[in-house]
């Protein structure tokens, strides 16, 4: 490839999973790597992962800075959150280092899977919309977040997939205060894990520019069309469901 075309490829990536996240929420971003290692070419897994956790890192921010301003965050229960799964984070990234990169990606497409299969189940919007932070509720959420942010550092995913339903489950809150909720945690896992990769020099901050800005224009090409899937949304989400599986079966016939 010139120099150009990594870049180039990198864009037109960044471009669909800003796409996807946008139409599908948690998921999308957990194509970031395989489309780094298989499209764009990059031959180091860890490198792969380290830039993909800081584009995903970004991204998040840029949707909790929308979902705060629709008062949407729960913002102590998504700290608590946050801060316990932020060590198991670290712990993840620096465990996934001395992982083989071959072997990382056979876990990362069964990883794949799994999020596949809880986007396939369905979705229930029951909750308290109200919800307070209490003591006993602080036991619940800081073993999850910190398992969940173990999960999001090893594969170098923002985990999204993960931490929805684990606050939900831990403070009984409705779907959309979660998935707003839930970008905390991706903001600050997805920073955690790529500054561990940053201080081992192995993220390709060329590509993870293109990885953002292609992110950015994903984002604004989806909104229109977010709108005509609403009506669809259980359909969608099957078909990219079912897209995560076959690139997962690709990685693992690889």
């Amino acid at each position: 490839m010139t120099g150009w075309e990594p870049l180039l490829l990198a864009l037109a990536g960044g471009a669909l999973i800003g796409l996807l996240l946008t139409l599908f929420g948690g998921g999308g971003s957990v194509l970031a790597t395989p489309w780094l290692v298989y499209v764009v070419g990059v031959a180091d897994v860890h490198a792969a992962i380290g830039t993909s956790a800081a584009a995903v890192a970004v991204n998040a921010a840029t949707g909790l800075a929308a979902q705060a301003r629709a008062g949407r965050v729960k913002w102590p229960c998504a700290t608590v959150f946050a801060l316990s799964g932020l060590a198991g984070a670290l712990a993840g990234a620096h465990l996934a280092k001395q992982v083989d990169g071959q072997a990382l990606l056979m876990w990362f497409a069964f990883a794949m899977i799994a999020i596949a299969v809880s986007m396939l189940l369905p979705k229930k919007n029951a909750g308290d919309p109200g919800v307070h932070l209490t003591p006993p509720m602080v036991l619940k959420l800081a073993p999850v977040g910190l398992l969940t942010g173990l999960a999001a550092g090893f594969f170098g995913i923002g985990g999204g997939f993960l931490i929805a339903p684990g606050l939900m489950a831990s403070t009984g809150m409705t779907l959309a205060n979660a998935g707003a909720s839930s970008l905390v945690s991706v903001t600050l896992f997805g920073t955690a894990t790529s500054a561990s990769y940053a201080l081992s020099g192995q993220i390709d901050w060329p590509l993870f520019g293109a990885l953002v800005l292609g992110g950015a224009m994903g984002t604004l090409a989806a909104l229109p069309v977010a709108r005509r899937l609403e009506s669809r949304v259980v359909l969608a989400r099957t078909v990219f469901a079912l897209m995560v599986i076959g690139v997962a079966l690709f990685i693992l016939l690889r």
